[in-house]
């Protein structure tokens, strides 16, 4: 026979602490649930309607602008289930992995490709989905956080006022314009809302008796893991919500969230079936593992003490960021956290605050305390995101904070219910969440393009290798549209500095070497761009790219050798290493030809210029020249067959070989 249903106040049986705060009655406002539900609803969308006219930025490339799959919208779709999520904007077998164990969250991607076909390329639908699932968030942590504390008898009554003022300071917090303002946020958001859901359709269940719940929470939750892989603290995070909230014993909890676990496992095998089961060895490649140090001219990995104490130095940056959430930035790349040892008082004091957190949260669960559940769900949503449980691909991000800030928010929620006034809780609620919203409104207008949010975080993320070569490369693309020639010269030689800086943190960062080769190549400093391109060459040999911008810099060095400064032997020099890269080039050929002339080897200027009209035989210019080279060799009646053929392609060459004399 079914157990009858629990009812939701006679299944809470917490343990009251030794004082209860005095018993209070809030004003109608606050225990209108519908009411506070729109109000923190349309508080959320309007912190973030600022946003709604960004562009695609960032990140954006990987799951939506350049990525194959999600730009065929739903005849993608397929593509986006089978692969991991960085293969369709990398296109090649293998780079998709550059991540340790590769990273399966089509979810999102599936939305997008839905959406694209929509809105096509156009940001603003994909923005306004991002504000409304932020906004929808935050109105399910509000009913998730009233049904945990409901029953709460040491409340007192306060349980709507610290729900309230929880989602408030979530909602404003300034820390989550990364995750709100950016469209690829949206997978930080629909983790954390399905794991939300499957946490409130778990307690349901609990309260009920009734399966349905159960069987929900475990779709839910397993949406929420298509979407990132943090969901899995919550395998931990749901049966402990039960245990501090309805006094259950932990095989009644683990029971009740069965069917939770099963969701993961049932992931965890889809994922592994497509992925593989590969889940450690960080690559060894700084931009994808910031855990790395020279020594004896080579990469190797941080030893365990200093890898542990970057960590926590990290970890205590979190706790500071959410307290103070100033300067924000996008970029915590190498080395904007360099290595830390347990020599560094801040290490010291990170450790000591997640001693203290940790204590206080074990101590708590005997006395069902909230402030011990806030802290639980705090540290093991982190702990995900904290390179200590497994690589994530960079030392810090915002975004990582996002799910953990919740257990932050509901701490700051009861600690405040506690003060004797609940004028003055609120109060400093009020206070905290209009500071915040002005961090919040002031920050988003930074993610409104890549050069603004470049340009913007630079000045926080000095020692970022990547947002220098980001910088770089934005004023790189400008400066070659620009038809000033001083304007462009001088965006020229700030591109040459910001990609010079990037390659001072980090010397052998390939795409920072191509900028800055880019630029030496404008401004002409030949040598400078040559250099650098042969180390990029070298740094990539399974890219044909910077081969190819070698051979165009040793082509265009050598006319300049030879044209502007009259050096011939290296101008000979860089001419043949770029026709040893490619013998293809009918310029390069051309220029051996002019070169060996000059010098008065004509029989040898004659085979250069035969290669060239051989490559390409319709060019008036090359056609001519051979002429002239015939000529020199003792064969006038040849060259001037080939001289008329190249005036009939062109008139107007003969003046343009004395325009060029």
């Amino acid at each position: 026979m079914a157990k009858p249903p629990r009812k939701s106040k006679s299944a809470a049986k917490p343990t009251a602490p030794q004082q209860q705060p005095k018993a209070i009655q809030l004003p109608d406002f606050f225990t209108n649930i519908r009411l506070q539900s729109l109000l923190l609803f349309g508080f959320a969308f309007l912190l973030y309607a600022n946003t709604l006219t960004h562009g695609f930025v960032q990140d954006d490339a990987i799951v939506i602008t350049d990525n194959m799959f999600t730009a065929k919208g739903v005849e993608g779709i397929p593509g986006i289930l089978s692969k991991d999520t960085f293969f369709g904007f990398f296109k090649v077998e293998g780079k998709d992995a550059l991540v340790s164990g590769g990273r399966y969250r089509p979810l999102t991607l599936v939305m997008f490709a839905l959406l694209h076909e929509v809105a096509g390329d156009s940001p603003f639908l994909y923005h306004l989905l991002t504000v409304l699932l932020f906004a929808a968030t935050c109105v399910l942590l509000y009913h998730t956080l009233l049904l945990l504390l409901d029953g709460w008898k040491a409340a007192a009554g306060r349980a709507p006022m610290v729900a309230w003022i929880a989602t408030l300071l979530f909602a404003a917090h300034p820390i989550h314009t990364e995750v709100a303002a950016n469209i690829k946020g949206c997978d930080e958001i629909v983790v954390l809302l399905g794991s939300l859901g499957a946490l409130w359709l778990t307690v349901r269940a609990y309260d009920t008796g009734k399966t349905l719940w159960g069987i929900l929470a475990a779709l839910v939750f397993f949406l929420a893991c298509l979407s990132k892989e943090n969901a899995a603290a919550f395998v931990v995070v749901i049966p402990l919500a039960l245990v501090i909230f309805r006094g259950a014993s932990v095989g009644k909890s683990v029971q009740t969230s069965l069917p939770v676990w099963l969701a993961f496992l049932a992931f965890f095998i889809l994922r592994g079936s497509i992925l593989g089961w590969k889940f450690g060895g960080a690559p060894m490649e700084l931009m994808n593992n910031p855990f790395l140090k020279i020594e004896g001219n080579q990469w190797v990995p941080y030893t365990f003490a200093e890898k542990l104490a970057t960590n926590l130095y990290t970890l205590g940056k979190y706790l500071v960021l959410l307290v103070f959430p100033h300067p924000l930035t996008h970029d915590y790349y190498p080395k904007v956290i360099a290595m830390k040892t347990f020599g560094n008082p801040l290490v010291l004091l990170s450790l000591a605050a997640y001693a203290g957190m940790f204590w206080y949260a074990v101590r708590g669960l005997k006395r069902r305390d909230p402030v011990s559940f806030g802290i639980w769900f705090f540290l093991l949503t982190i702990s995900i995101v904290s390179n200590i449980v497994f690589p994530v691909g960079t030392s810090m991000g915002e975004r990582f904070v996002f799910m953990p800030s919740a257990g932050f928010c509901l701490v700051a929620g009861v600690l405040l219910s506690r003060l004797k006034n609940w004028k003055t809780a609120l109060g400093i609620a009020g206070a905290m969440a209009m500071l915040f919203s002005v961090k919040t409104l002031l920050r988003n207008p930074v993610w409104a393009s890549n050069e603004k949010l470049f340009f913007t975080d630079v000045k926080t993320s000095v020692n970022s290798a990547k947002i220098n070569n980001a910088c770089g490369g934005v004023l790189f693309e400008k400066a070659q549209q620009e038809t000033d020639k001083a304007e462009q010269t001088r965006m020229f030689e700030e591109s040459f500095g910001y990609a010079n800086q990037a390659l001072k943190i980090y010397p052998n960062y390939k795409d920072a070497l191509l900028t800055r080769a880019g630029c030496q190549y404008f401004l002409k400093n030949f040598d400078g761009a040559v250099a650098d391109y042969r180390t990029a060459a070298r740094l990539a040999e399974d890219d044909p790219k910077p081969k190819t911008y070698l051979a165009l810099a040793l082509r265009e060095g050598g006319k300049y050798f030879g044209e502007q400064k009259g050096d011939l032997a290296k101008a000979l020099q860089f001419l043949n290493e770029s026709w040893q890269l490619n013998s293809q080039d009918a310029e390069t050929a051309r220029l051996l030809g002019v070169a060996n002339g000059v010098q008065n080897n004509h029989a040898e200027a004659l085979t250069w210029f035969k290669k060239a009209v051989e490559l390409d035989p319709d060019n008036a210019s090359y056609l001519f020249d051979l002429g002239t080279a015939y000529y020199l060799n003792g064969d006038p009646v040849q060259g001037e067959a080939l001289r008329r053929r190249a005036v009939e392609l062109n008139p107007k060459v003969l003046e343009e070989k004395q325009q060029g004399q």
